[in-house]
């Protein structure tokens, strides 16, 4: 990521148009780098790769490592001659196209996965094999394995292989089912491989997303519970992850993600993490590490409290990290998503590290303060956003403010004529909102999908805290070939982000 002034685009691979009942990789996600490039944008920012949880969001992921399997593509398991197209036609969906349907992905997607696995020769059985010790992938294909043969089952609960030193001597019994599940991860990665050199190509780079925290019921924590501040017997954490109450919730958000033990990670110089964020720039050219803030410091709650307000602040690791992680690494590109509570100590960091932080425009319209979120107010150093995958969209936020905060909004951005509350590709209100964010400092600006097509809230990506209808919405290509290419080719040549 260059100091230019650039834009971007943030749209899950989920809401990318698909027959499948989820977006995957391949043909249509070119098709949409393509098309926000001839608007003029350079950046194209995803949710992230990880697999997803009870709740299918990927922020509290089984596995550090390996990849979304809902995200392989059918299409282009015919084209790599794995199985046929009439094969393939299982996964088609006959829903809506404007919803994802991830049981229905998870049912076929395996059944097809499956069918092409029963029949690999050995040269693609050796090819997997070379692939699961190349990408460190062994532990989680084998929690994997066990978590198969014990129906789905928290791995503390298994009859047998809980404990991953046990479960190292089951790996010849469990041989197929491992190399299967590193077949899932192999096509995973060969698969957005091949759509990254493309979208590559266009001009587009990807700005990926890695949560902080990993699921207790994880390949993470059962084969390293070392790395995490956690009873070494019973996985049993004494304190979770989460946040205090902010401006999502009044109660905070209870996460129960377990802590990392920092202690235990410095010691070993931080190999871990490293190992992660390069797997991460494997994939991605530049890098948004969700809650950044927790490495400077993280609110640690109660293992057995209700809500996130019993928490007490530790400290994190701060830039020792960060500077092991150069020192292995280099210079890669950060984006510090350093949202949430403050502190100076969070201040310190992001000065230290040199890292972009992010600025979310909804978060600037109090008219009782001179916000650091109000575009007038944006370093050239950081990221600015209409919002993000949490937020409301612009206009569903416009609809659900106070009145005080609506006026204060218009009034700032200029709007002082017609119906505010009009929606749809030209909605006017939402224009005026996005040009003061294009017409900030800030190095880089994105804007959600939904808010280039002026949706409401019914559009919504997520709701922090509320575990309903999350990360749903998903898009058509009529939708996408219907937005005003015009008018954001014309925002991006004259606030010279072209």
């Amino acid at each position: 990521m260059n100091n230019k002034r650039s834009s971007g685009v943030l749209m899950s691979i989920s809401a990318i148009p698909s027959e499948y009942g989820i977006g995957v990789f391949g043909k249509e996600c070119i098709d949409f780098a393509r098309k926000i490039k001839e608007m003029g944008f350079s950046y194209w920012q995803v949710l992230p790769f990880t697999p997803l949880d009870y709740g299918n969001s990927p922020y509290g992921s089984d596995s550090a490592f390996a990849g979304n399997e809902l995200y392989i593509s059918p299409e282009m398991m015919v084209e790599s001659g794995f199985v046929t197209r009439h094969e393939s036609y299982s996964n088609k969906y006959n829903g809506s196209p404007f919803v994802t349907d991830y049981s229905f992905a998870r049912e076929q997607r395996e059944y097809l996965i499956r069918l092409a696995f029963s029949r690999l020769d050995g040269q693609i059985k050796n090819e997997i094999d070379n692939f699961i010790e190349e990408k460190s992938l062994l532990s989680h294909c084998l929690y994997r394995a066990l978590k198969f043969e014990n129906g789905g089952s928290e791995f503390w609960n298994w009859k047998r292989g809980s404990k991953y030193s046990e479960a190292k001597g089951l790996i010849k019994e469990l041989e197929n089912e491992i190399r299967y599940h590193g077949f899932v991860q192999y096509l995973f990665y060969t698969q957005w491989e091949k759509t990254k050199k493309e979208i590559n190509a266009i001009g587009i780079e990807i700005i990926g997303d890695m949560p902080i925290y990993v699921s207790r019921d994880s390949a993470d924590v059962w084969a390293n519970p070392e790395l995490f501040d956690i009873d070494k017997a019973t996985y049993k954490p004494a304190r979770v992850a989460g946040c205090p109450p902010d401006y999502f919730s009044e109660d905070g958000q209870l996460w129960g993600n377990p802590l990392y033990d920092w202690k235990y990670h410095k010691s070993h110089g931080y190999e871990w993490w490293i190992k992660r964020i390069k797997r991460q720039f494997e994939m991605y050219d530049v890098l948004r590490i969700d809650h950044f803030r927790a490495f400077a410091s993280y609110w640690a709650i109660d293992g057995n409290a209700k809500t996130a307000r019993e928490g007490i602040w530790k400290k994190g690791p701060a830039m020792s990290l960060f500077k092991a992680v150069k020192a292995a690494l280099g210079e890669v590109p950060i984006i510090a998503e350093d949202l949430g509570v403050f502190g100076d100590d969070v201040v310190k960091l992001l000065n230290d590290s040199g890292f972009p932080g992010m600025r979310i425009v909804q978060f600037g319209f109090d008219p009782n303060d001179d916000a650091t979120h109000l575009p007038h107010n944006y370093p050239k150093n950081c990221v600015a956003y209409t919002g993000t995958h949490d937020n409301n969209t612009l206009l569903g936020w416009l609809w659900e403010a106070t009145e005080e905060e609506r006026r204060f909004a218009l009034d700032y951005v200029g709007f002082d004529h017609g119906d505010w509350g009009l929606g749809g590709y030209s909605a006017p209100a939402c224009r005026k909102i996005i040009e003061s964010v294009w017409r900030s400092s800030a190095n880089l600006a994105i804007i959600p999908f939904q808010d280039m097509c002026g949706f409401g809230s019914d559009a919504r990506m997520n709701i922090p805290g509320d575990d309903s209808g999350k990360w749903r919405f998903r898009t058509t290509e009529g939708t996408i070939n219907n937005i005003d290419t015009a008018y954001f080719a014309k925002l991006n040549e004259l606030f010279r982000r072209k």
